[in-house]
């Protein structure tokens, strides 16, 4: 099918936009196939940026597939399908769920247990799994001297207890480690102080970069800098980021399933309730063979 037949958009400006724009749905309704008895066209996503740009490929090939709800199941409606994917952060997904301001959450981590109490029906689908590498510039010059890092080393880099290269090694240069880290709120770097940290606090004048494509480009802008970098994200900019073994272990695919690379994170989408005929055709797309080849190529592990 040639894509100017196809009624779909992507808008990046703050989210992440994917819809085929449908005569029937009204968009500040929420919940299941039938609103008011009319069936429900579109399906709305909020939550992780990690996730944000995976759901909206997955989507878009889901709408060029079918355009219209009775291409999927000759049951439903002959109405164009719309489907939302917006970025907020991990929290932001969990909250618009509970507030119900979208269909599905989206985060990058696992669910805590004071957001499990709030959501009484609580669905997870376990879509991929992330890592979070050490990555640095290919120019910096640790590369010629070490390919690992221990526990304790990072946690100095990151605490500011090592303030230079030269201070990791010395045979490195006396220049400043510049640090980045997502912001300190956000589930990224909740995953990196509970793996790695612990009760110790990244120094505060540690860069925090909104997204993780944005942590990623500060690392290829700077020789000196550091930062852990999502294993999908760096699989995205092949060369021009370079990564650390952790204790020893390196961040590849079957590490991080078997569970050796410790930094690690679920690519999760949540629901709380009943999932309606549409919704649960299109997660099981999600979750097909075809679904999950998008997680792959988009540089992060599926769950098989």
């Amino acid at each position: 099918m040639k894509k100017f037949k196809v009624l779909s958009i992507v808008l990046v400006l703050m989210m992440i936009l994917v819809a085929c724009t449908t005569e029937k749905a009204d968009v500040k309704d929420k919940g299941n196939d039938t609103v008011k008895g009319e069936f429900k066209a579109q399906i709305l996503f909020n939550g992780s940026s990690t996730l944000a740009p995976v759901m909206a490929s997955i989507s878009t090939n889901f709408i060029e597939g079918n355009v219209t709800w009775d291409k999927v199941d000759p049951s439903f409606p002959n109405e164009n399908i719309a489907i939302y994917v917006s970025a907020g952060g991990s929290g932001q997904g969990v909250k618009s769920v509970i507030d119900k301001t979208s269909d599905f959450g989206m985060i990058a981590r696992s669910i805590k247990d004071s957001e499990k109490e709030q959501l009484t029906q609580l669905k997870e689908f376990k879509i991929g799994i992330d890592a979070l590498t050490l990555g640095v510039n290919p120019n910096n010059p640790i590369l010629a001297v070490k390919d690992n890092l221990t526990k304790d080393e990072i946690i100095k880099i990151f605490s500011g207890e090592f303030k230079t290269w030269k201070d990791l090694d010395a045979s490195l240069p006396d220049k400043e480690i510049i640090v980045v880290t997502r912001d300190i709120g956000g589930g990224a770097h909740e995953v990196f102080q509970s793996k790695i940290m612990g009760d110790i606090e990244v120094k505060a004048d540690a860069i925090q970069a909104p997204s993780m494509g944005a942590l990623v480009t500060k690392i290829i802008e700077n020789e000196y800098a550091i930062g852990y970098a999502s294993f999908g994200v760096v699989n995205q900019n092949i060369g021009k980021v370079a990564t650390l073994k952790v204790d020893g272990v390196e961040a590849t695919a079957a590490n991080i399933v078997n569970g050796s690379y410790i930094i690690q994170r679920p690519l999760i989408a949540l629901f709380n309730g009943e999932l309606s005929a549409a919704q649960q055709k299109f997660m099981d797309y999600v979750m097909s063979d075809e679904g999950l080849a998008v997680v792959e190529s988009m540089g992060f592990v599926p769950v098989k």
